[in-house]
């Protein structure tokens, strides 16, 4: 008798790995990798697969340098192409991933995952009358693609077509009616034009379908209380808080309905979630709202000039130094939770250093001193003002000045979260943190900081000036 032996069954074995990865198992695909390597020539699919199992066990570096090798000998693959967009993002790279992804478009003009991809980068960067093109070509050519989808939505409303980004949402609710991402995104959207009563009509459709989870009910608390609705918001937020009970966001915003105890400042990660969500169209709604404070500070500035490093806390898109470089060169160093708000502020050019950091943190941590500090829209998420002054004080040079803005609370209550998760602080509460801050009060004013759904939002404006010595 003969003895045969069966030859490995190649392609099961490339699902079997495939399957190891979707599932999350990279270090069980390698053993199979290793076989498909010694009985398989060189490949694009093999190159690609070792790629993502490195990937799969964190090593960023090692799936770059086997793409890099991969790419060298087949330039035109787009599946490597866009493996390598991924990676190259993993490892924060995405100028690099944009270009492997326009590169594997340029390989393949009918790749309908190139386009997406390629989009989606291009709108992470803030390029979205760039990103538009691609993902509406992606979603043209895959309807049922949700984030290509979704990606399309955001870009549409950035580019001043919200009509058109909710059409393309509800087309694809209709399309995947239980998928909560689509869900959440057409509230979102409403709620971010100011729509109130739409965004609470999709969201209690949501709700009544199944498809409604605590962002979703958060969502519908925000625009229950921007309509003056606060007994129904807190309602939902109740409900939120039963659905996501370690969530720091949702707390917060539970707290600010009255329905649990405030902790006396709005979290991290709240302030991250909302301004992340807002970095893109940031300058524009501030400057829809009449917001004063960076014409108020130039006006403080421009009664005393200075000279030297400015430290600006909570620096969002970079709003305060395009109001005052002219006049305070620098050099500028912007704090900011929120990497989309510091993206923002980058591609200004006007901030030497830009810190992702929480301001406590940051200025725990400093040890430089500043004749110049500028807190624009920071106060509102911090509740008792007294340690954040302290630091701050801290921090400035002698004779130097700290320029901030709160919004006014009238009572005896030294502040007080409001139900759209902002504190409001009295003049006799400010007053009191400057003065054991050791910070003397060069001026403190009753002004209008800006309007809010018509109405002015009545707001404290003060220069602080630190000690001599």
């Amino acid at each position: 008798m003969t003895a045969t032996s069966a030859s490995p069954d190649v392609p099961a074995l490339l699902r079997r790995v495939r399957g190891l990865l979707a599932q999350g198992q990279p270090t069980a695909a390698r053993p199979l990798l290793c076989v498909l390597a010694r009985i398989t020539a060189p490949s694009a699919e093999l190159w690609e697969i070792e790629a993502r199992v490195s990937l799969g066990e964190g090593d960023v570096a090692g799936a770059l340098a086997i793409l890099d090798r991969a790419i060298a000998t087949m330039p035109a693959s787009p599946d490597l192409l866009l493996c390598r967009a991924g990676a190259r993002v993993r490892s924060g790279d995405l100028s690099g991933a944009v270009l492997d992804a326009a590169d594997a478009v340029l390989c393949a003009p009918h790749d309908a995952r190139a386009k997406a991809m390629l989009g989606a980068l291009l709108l992470e960067m803030l390029r979205p009358d760039d990103a538009l093109p691609c993902l509406a070509e992606a979603v043209a050519a895959v309807p049922e693609d949700v984030p290509a989808r979704l990606a399309l939505a955001r870009a549409q409303e950035l580019t001043g077509a919200p009509e058109a980004a909710a059409a393309t949402l509800a087309e694809g609710v209709a399309r995947a009616p239980g998928h909560v991402g689509l869900r959440t995104a057409a509230v979102l959207l409403q709620a971010r034009r100011g729509a109130f009563p739409a965004a609470v009509r999709l969201a209690e459709t949501a709700r009544r379908d199944g498809c409604a989870d605590a962002c979703v009910l958060g969502l519908l608390g925000h625009a229950l209380s921007s309509l003056g609705r606060h007994d129904a918001a807190a309602d939902a937020y109740a409900a939120v808080l039963a659905l996501a009970l370690e969530d720091a966001y949702v707390r917060h915003l539970v707290a600010a309905a009255g329905r649990v105890a405030d902790r006396g400042r709005a979290p991290a990660d709240y302030v991250r979630v909302v301004f992340d969500g807002y970095a893109a169209r940031f300058d524009a709604h501030l400057i829809g709202l009449g917001y004063r404070v960076p014409g108020l500070a130039r006006a403080a500035v421009t009664e005393a000039p200075g000279a030297g490093p400015v430290l600006d806390l909570g620096c969002g898109t970079g709003l305060m130094a395009v109001a005052l470089a002219d006049l305070w060169p620098g050099p500028w160093i912007g704090i900011d939770l929120s990497p989309r708000m510091l993206a923002a502020a980058r591609q200004r050019g006007l901030y030497s250093e830009l810190h992702e950091a929480d301001v406590p943190d940051f200025l725990a941590g400093e040890r430089r001193r500043f004749p110049l500090v500028l807190a624009g829209d920071v106060l509102p998420y911090f509740g008792d003002l007294r340690a954040l002054f302290a630091a701050v004080a801290a921090r400035l040079a002698p004779g130097g000045r700290f320029i901030c803005s709160v919004e006014r609370l009238d009572g005896a209550a030294g502040w007080r979260l409001g139900p759209l998760g902002r504190y409001r602080h009295t003049a006799a509460h400010l007053a009191q943190a400057a003065a054991e801050a050791g910070l003397t009060a060069g001026r403190l004013a009753e002004e209008t900081l800006r309007t809010q759904d018509g109405a002015d939002v009545p707001g404290l404006f003060a220069v602080l000036h630190g000690g001599i010595a």
